[in-house]
């Protein structure tokens, strides 16, 4: 499964059935860490798609887990039994519009889009929840500066309620060279961009770490200098998007120590398709490792 199918299909992590395995781990793990304190952890939801709802906010939180990542409205009840935050809420869909490949960059999709965002900014403002992921959308032979221009446009007709509301709308950067051909926010200097033309404090970036390292790398630098316009992190370990651990080649206790260092106060979320045979060990491996 990849994140792809499960975020487009909401319904399928209450159709599978709990492992049992899953249950006896989590009644057998050790008492809930004590962990550090500078970043406030959390994962995303269709990470984990085999493992039911209530079972992954169990054992996220005695690992010290605060949040979920990419949550539609039907989990926010979830989320608050264990009292856990929905650290950012996935986006609407709407005739086909509002996923990755087709978003903001078309002017013809703004309407649409409006309509939909204007009701998911709503539900997410009355949880409690204070970040909503969006997407620039695929070029589709849009050059970068009409889709620059594009995004903003669209994107300011929500701000006022963005504001309102108090909810950050974070565009996500993903890379174009591996995972999401033709994507067009792909590039950390083109979502800079977009957030200084559109000025306002409730529109950042979401720096996934995993894609602009294939993209941009100079992972640590780019968050040191460009901080201010990123709301929210994703982790995955590069190559190959698993864990984020000695297998792969980015150092993540040194690139938390770069996200701390800049006094963020947002949430980094795991976004790493496991490979092992126990996610959830995977998890608490990943834990530990950003917990500077």
């Amino acid at each position: 499964m990849n994140r792809r199918k499960f975020i487009q299909s909401a319904t399928m992590a209450a159709a599978v059935s709990p492992l049992l395995s899953n249950l006896t781990r989590a009644a057998d793990a050790p008492p809930s860490v004590k962990l550090k304190g500078n970043i406030k952890h959390s994962a995303c939801r269709w990470c984990y798609g085999k493992i039911k709802l209530d079972d992954l906010c169990a054992a996220g939180k005695e690992m010290g887990l605060v949040a979920i990542d990419l949550v539609n409205p039907p989990d926010f009840d979830t989320l608050k039994k264990y009292d856990l935050v929905g650290s950012m809420v996935s986006f609407p869909t709407i005739d086909g519009l509002g996923g990755i490949g087709k978003a903001f960059n078309r002017v013809e999709h703004h309407d649409k889009l409006v309509q939909a965002y204007e009701q998911r900014l709503k539900e997410t403002a009355e949880a409690g929840f204070e970040r909503l992921i969006c997407f620039s959308g695929n070029r589709a032979g849009l050059d970068d500066t009409q889709g620059l221009e594009n995004c903003a446009i669209g994107l300011k007709r929500l701000l006022p309620l963005a504001e309102k509301l108090k909810v950050t709308l974070c565009m996500e950067l993903l890379n174009s060279k591996r995972n999401h051909k033709d994507y067009q926010c792909d590039h950390v200097a083109w979502g800079v961009e977009l957030v200084k033309r559109i000025g306002s404090e409730n529109f950042k970036l979401l720096y996934d770490i995993y894609h602009m390292q294939i993209m941009d790398g100079d992972v640590c630098d780019t968050i040191r200098e460009n901080h201010q316009y990123f709301g929210h992190y994703h982790t995955g370990g590069v190559p190959g998007r698993g864990e984020i651990d000695e297998t792969q080649e980015l150092n993540y206790p040194r690139i938390m120590q770069a996200i701390v260092a800049t006094g963020f106060k947002g949430y980094v979320a795991q976004e790493f398709s496991p490979k092992r045979p126990d996610p959830l060990a995977s998890l608490r491996q990943a834990i530990k490792i950003c917990d500077v």
